[in-house]
């Protein structure tokens, strides 16, 4: 994944884009970057590595190095930018989130009919920015440059590109996956992804781009390069897993959302029968968390945090590369309190479920701390398909998701044709790969969110969701 944040101003917004690209943080771990125009000094840029010190430790010296009345900063889980270039549309810095799933192709189609190049990457890999920077140029202007880029990539790209004349161009990406929005400050614009983001930074959100639209802003104002298309496909995952709690998408909050979500899964267990003794509900931190609190709330059982996460030097559990390093990392922060574990029968929630590897040592860590029972809750559906929009899971295959390894188990491939069989808990196929990853997980229970349950929680109509991940419609 990743995030970004600019501003245009009338004074120096420095301190505006380093705070709003922290801000970002719980979008990515790997690469963070500023890049700044000054009317003086031109365009400068700054790329650090942020797999092991945070954004703003790394960044703390860029109030001496850089300067600008317009800046952009992002934060990346791929490639390293903001990416100055230099073309015949002008020199400009340009930062993308997203994934480009046909990025071979274009490079080569690219190739075959210029005489350029790429910068190429430890094994030969391309930086994902850089092409879709030579997509922009291949036209008249930006805006026809970033029309013709979404609409020939084969996944998500939203955009921002800050000019050599100290304006910054917004382009939400073509279906509107991914959130883009405009606050308006007391002497000029910012574009975040984040909505909170703008409040803490006292920015006025006056826009929400829409899908595929393209804006221009400026210290002086607001100018719309490209309308938004009707076709919208935002990310349910972004309310039940990766936005931040305080944040608004659609006008919908996420931190409400999850209340609401695990409220609706409480109702459900009652609805199918499910009567479990249980001595305390609790989340898998953090974003578990809240929608343990609706299920508590709705359910009657008390809420406790039988563990908590250590953060102060930890990463985040999904940094490492490698999987045995991720979940080392995530075994490292799990703290426990024993007197809320020992001969309790707990019940967790946790965010979704996709591998389950890290879920395995979470439960194995609470019976080695006495637990007597525990029992499992998804907050979302049966995790289907790989994501192929955003990149937010690691997974190069959708054998490694813990569903399909275990639908295969059961049945072979033959399984594969009665996936929404197997999602369905009221089902024998769902019913059997519940039961399966229990025994394997050693969970007491297994139960997912349908997702009828999920949107309602969302509270947004459904054509305007993605939920690929969960049944493969596009």
């Amino acid at each position: 994944m990743g995030g970004f944040f600019g501003a245009v101003d009338r004074h120096d917004v420095i301190a505006d884009v380093f705070f709003g690209t922290d801000y970002h943080s719980h979008l990515g771990t790997r690469l963070g970057g500023i890049a700044a125009f000054d009317e003086k000094i031109g365009l400068q840029r700054d790329i650090h590595n942020i797999e092991n010190s945070p954004f703003r430790t790394k960044f703390e010296h860029i109030f001496e190095e850089m300067q600008g009345n317009a800046a952009i900063g992002c934060i990346s889980d791929s490639d390293p930018q903001p990416l100055l270039i230099r073309s015949k549309l002008g020199t400009y810095a340009i930062s993308t989130v997203g994934i480009i799933n046909n990025s071979d192709a274009l490079r080569n189609q690219y190739l075959s009919f210029s005489s350029g190049h790429f910068s190429a990457m430890s094994g030969g890999k391309i930086n994902s920015t850089e092409l879709v920077a030579a997509l922009i140029n291949q036209q008249s202007n930006f805006t026809e440059g970033i029309k013709f880029a979404q609409e020939i990539i084969d996944g998500t790209s939203s955009i921002l590109i800050l000019t050599e004349s100290g304006s910054i161009i917004a382009a939400r990406d073509r279906l509107g996956r991914l959130p883009v929005l405009i606050g308006k400050g007391e002497d000029g614009y910012c574009v975040s992804f984040e909505s909170f983001v703008c409040d803490k930074l006292d920015y006025t959100v006056v826009k929400g781009l829409g899908p595929g639209e393209i804006v221009e802003i400026t210290a002086d104002g607001l100018k719309q390069l490209a309308p938004p298309r009707e076709e919208m496909r935002i990310c349910s995952f972004l309310w039940t897993y990766y936005g931040y709690p305080t944040s608004d998408y659609e006008g919908v909050n996420v931190e409400a959302m999850r209340y609401r979500n695990g409220e609706i899964m409480a109702q459900n267990d009652v609805k199918n029968g499910h009567n479990y003794e249980i001595d305390y509900v609790g989340g898998v931190p953090d974003s578990g968390t809240p929608h343990a609190i609706g299920y508590a709330n709705q359910s009657g059982y008390r809420f406790a945090r039988p563990f908590i996460k250590y953060t102060p030097t930890w990463s985040r559990s999904f940094t490492p590369t490698q999987q045995k390093e991720r979940n080392k990392v995530a075994k490292m922060k799990q703290i426990p309190v024993h007197e809320l574990i020992q001969g309790k029968n707990l019940l967790l929630v946790d965010d979704s479920i996709v591998r389950g590897t890290q879920l395995r040592e979470t439960v194995e860590f609470l019976y080695a701390n006495g637990a007597k029972s525990v029992h499992m809750r998804s907050a979302c559906p049966p995790v289907m398909y790989g994501c192929k929009y955003l990149n937010f899971s690691r997974a190069t295959s959708d054998l490694e998701l813990i569903t399909r390894s275990t639908i295969m188990e059961l049945e072979g491939e033959e399984g594969f044709q009665h996936l929404e069989e197997y999602s369905d808990s009221s089902t024998e196929r769902g019913k059997a790969m519940r039961k399966a990853i229990c025994d394997k997980l050693q969970f007491a229970s297994l139960d997912f969110q349908s997702l009828e349950g999920m949107i309602r929680a969302i509270g947004i109509e459904p054509c305007k969701l993605c939920t690929y991940c969960w049944n493969g419609r596009e």
